[in-house]
């Protein structure tokens, strides 16, 4: 049976999988107020064991793209899934500080493959007009999992125990893994795909394996702006995402219930702020605006969002919702574009490679800035995590114009000899 339009279901897919890779991610920041009661674990410890995972999570982020352009999309996204599902399943076992370590090193590692997976999977299926707009429905699965989380976890703790909350969604991700195992492939080779789609999307690079050197894409200039402004700007949206219940526990003095009634707020906001951005991204394309200012308009837009987190110490709970749902709009809205210049500056044989140097320099980033932010706010409380966190998205939007310049594939694979000669290994 051939199904019209495929590759927006394809998009759906990967965007559950997001969701399920943020449900997974999410479980510790919101049940940690429980497990506390069972565990004892203080801010310094917990910026600690955030630290553990961002550290597999950004390793495994380069790795896992390598590993996703030598596999295939179909074998290397389903081994990710599988493994961070049964990581976060480990978390429901554990007695320990050491044991929750452990499991979110596990965790980290699984989930470090998901975005650069996720990244090829748009590369292979969807043209550069379209790519965005993808990118944005994917990466609302993130802000769906995250939108979910809060009530979906406080509802599990009142009626289970706070590990089943990670046993359940870890059963949810194995699921996902034997569905595309079984149902996925790439256009070329697709058996729903219809003729027409095939066509349209092209299939020149869908069976091809990488084999670009990460060092030789050091020597690239746009990678390093890339990296640059990754590494900058994934350290505010893991504090974010990471210290936004544990500060309404700590600061507002809500409880799990009512975290679950607040902090779906500013999840559902960079929610929006993916498709949004995507869909406005595709639409400049679409009325004839150059590539390079139909991402660049929008990145300027969301840069200038991040500014509201300065607000949010001095605001009322109402407000502070209000000022982290601007701030968390304003990222999403900024990493939909930012996941897209890798597809918009090299060829789809390579972009798991680069997506996932991006995805892993970017989480060294938040690892450090975790690390130093659990003592920061242990000491002088959450004002300066927030003040920091608000400024890194204006001074990456400054920096693209430094380091990237124009938006567009970088020239030396627009030669396929030069591609060889200068980058092939």
């Amino acid at each position: 049976m051939k199904i019209k339009h495929l590759r927006w279901y394809i998009a759906g897919m990967i965007a559950l999988a997001t969701a399920i890779n943020y449900l997974d991610r999410q479980s510790l920041p919101i049940i940690i107020s429980e497990l506390r009661k069972a565990i004892p674990v203080g801010d310094g410890e917990y910026g600690l064991i955030n630290s553990v995972f961002l550290l597999a999570y950004g390793t495994m982020y380069a790795v896992g793209g390598r590993i996703l352009d030598v596999m295939g999309s179909r074998k290397g996204y389903a081994l990710m899934i599988a493994w961070w599902s049964l990581a976060s399943g480990l978390h429901g076992l554990v007695t320990s500080v050491l044991g929750l370590g452990i499991a979110r090193f596990l965790l980290g590692l699984g989930e470090g493959g998901g975005f650069p997976g996720s990244a090829k999977v748009v590369s292979e299926w969807f043209p550069v007009k379209e790519r965005s707009f993808a990118f944005g429905i994917f990466n609302t699965g993130a802000s769906l999992g995250a939108v979910i989380a809060p009530p979906l976890f406080a509802a599990i703790i009142t009626y289970l125990n706070w590990r089943w909350a990670f046993l359940l969604t870890g059963l949810a991700g194995l699921i996902w893994a034997v569905t595309w195992w079984k149902w996925y492939a790439t256009p070329a080779t697709n058996k729903f795909i219809t003729k027409e789609e095939q066509d349209y999307v092209g299939t020149e690079q869908s069976t091809e394996r990488s084999a670009v050197s990460w060092w030789s894409l050091f020597r690239i200039r746009k990678v390093w702006g890339l990296l640059t402004i990754k590494f900058l700007t994934d350290a505010g949206w893991f504090f974010f995402i990471f210290w936004l219940p544990k500060y309404l526990n700590d600061v507002r003095d809500l409880d799990i219930k009512a975290i679950g009634a607040y902090a779906w707020i500013p999840y559902a906001f960079a929610g929006a702020g993916s498709f949004i951005g995507g869909w406005f991204s595709s639409y400049l394309l679409k009325r004839n605006v150059s590539l390079d200012i139909a991402r660049k308009i929008p990145l300027g837009i969301s840069a200038f969002l991040l500014p509201a987190s300065l607000f949010i110490t001095d605001a009322s709970l109402s407000m502070a919702m209000v000022f982290f749902s601007m701030a968390m709009f304003g990222h999403q809205f900024w990493s939909t574009i930012v996941q897209t210049l890798a597809a918009d500056m090299f060829p789809s044989k390579i972009v798991g490679t680069v997506a996932g140097l991006m995805g892993c320099i970017g989480t060294y980033g938040a690892m450090l800035f975790s690390l130093i932010i659990g003592f920061v706010i242990e000491h002088f409380g959450y004002q300066p995590a927030f003040l920091i966190a608000g400024v890194l998205h204006p001074v990456s939007f400054g920096l693209i114009y430094v380091i990237i310049g124009k938006i567009g594939m970088e020239k030396k694979f627009l030669a396929p000899s030069t591609f060889k000669t200068s980058v092939l290994q």
